[in-house]
């Protein structure tokens, strides 16, 4: 009994196996991988740099290679939010666009500095101070910001995904109904280019299978780990579990897109809650606020000794009205067009 039962798991182990590699012909078997017929006057996409970006990694790159650390959160960022660059030529971009921000950002600070002592005689201990904040904030800012832009994308991309998996999902049970298989659902939804992000994905997904030559479950597999969304990854992780655990995909794809589907009405309507607790918030942080203070700011002023140099109080002053007003407006509005912009996907 004991080889019988021994040569049965063998079986079921090699057909295991066979499910899951990916099929080839006869034809494939004789004469190797098989060709991709590009349409008429198609080309390759090659990935390359900008002319900027080419120019950051000729001149700091061999530095940017040696003296970064090697950084697998940054890959993982770039790889999610698409953006064909290597970590080393990324960092390179950032180091060399620090460094011109900063040139540039002395040059204005002098040339400021000698308007505001020539012309409107502000004392020079306040002027300096003035100018180092403005050589010091740009340059920090702006790494900073590069530093975070391949996260933010990655975190855009997944709001997309997120908006957008719901009328997917429909789609894709819709050709589960028609008993299509799986490799042919992900390659039909990255046509449809009205899913964004989802069919973006889908997309790498067929690359994989009819490119690299990677099985379908390997490449969904890959794509859960490599998406920047939680319910796409949770959802293409659902894929492979039901599909090497024997069950049924059609059932799987209706569950969850009536799923979706609740969960964007809860959605929207937390975002409506989120965009009226904004809009009170603009009222009293950039209306209110600064009037009252710019207000208070003049009386100090004008009435001697109110409250320090007069100078430095009317330098102030024009911080709070160019730059502090200016600046919290065009947030918050950037902030309410952006909610009412992910709303309406």
């Amino acid at each position: 009994m004991a080889p019988e039962v021994s040569d049965i798991f063998a079986r079921m182990e090699s057909s295991k196996k066979g499910y899951l590699n990916t099929k080839t012909s006869d034809e494939a078997e004789k004469f190797g991988p098989h060709l991709v017929m590009l349409p008429d006057g198609a080309v390759p996409d090659y990935v390359k740099l900008t002319k900027y970006q080419e120019f950051c990694w000729r001149t700091i790159g061999k530095m940017a290679r040696l003296r970064s650390k090697p950084n697998p959160k940054l890959e993982l960022s770039l790889l999610q939010a698409h953006m064909r660059m290597r970590p080393e030529e990324f960092v390179a971009y950032v180091w060399m666009t620090t460094i011109l921000v900063l040139i540039v950002a002395a040059v204005v600070a002098l040339t400021m500095g000698g308007v505001f002592i020539a012309i409107l005689g502000i004392n020079a201990a306040t002027v300096l101070i003035f100018l180092i904040l403005i050589v010091v904030i740009p340059p920090i800012l702006t790494y900073v910001v590069l530093n975070s832009t391949p996260g933010s994308k990655a975190k855009r991309r997944g709001r997309d995904m997120n908006k957008r998996i719901g009328p997917a999902m429909s789609f894709i049970s819709a050709m589960a109904s028609a008993d299509v298989n799986v490799d042919v659902i992900f390659k039909e939804l990255s046509r449809q280019k009205i899913y964004g992000e989802v069919a973006s994905e889908a997309e790498w997904i067929t690359r994989d299978t009819e490119l690299l030559g990677i099985d379908i479950l390997t490449a969904v597999s890959k794509a859960s780990q490599r998406t920047p969304s939680q319910k796409l990854q949770e959802f293409l992780q659902g894929v492979v579990t039901t599909s090497t655990s024997g069950g049924q995909l059609k059932p799987y794809f209706l569950q969850k897109a009536e799923q979706f589907e609740k969960e964007a009405k809860l959605d929207m309507r937390a975002q409506l809650e989120s965009l009226g607790l904004l809009a009170e918030s603009f009222v009293t942080v950039v209306v209110a606020f600064p009037l009252f203070l710019v207000v208070i700011m003049a009386i100090m002023a004008i009435v001697p000794g109110g409250g320090g140099s007069s100078s430095f109080t009317v330098l102030l002053l024009w911080l709070v009205v160019v730059l502090m007003i200016p600046i919290s407006q065009f947030g918050f509005i950037f902030s309410i067009w952006n909610s009412t912009k992910e709303s309406s996907i």
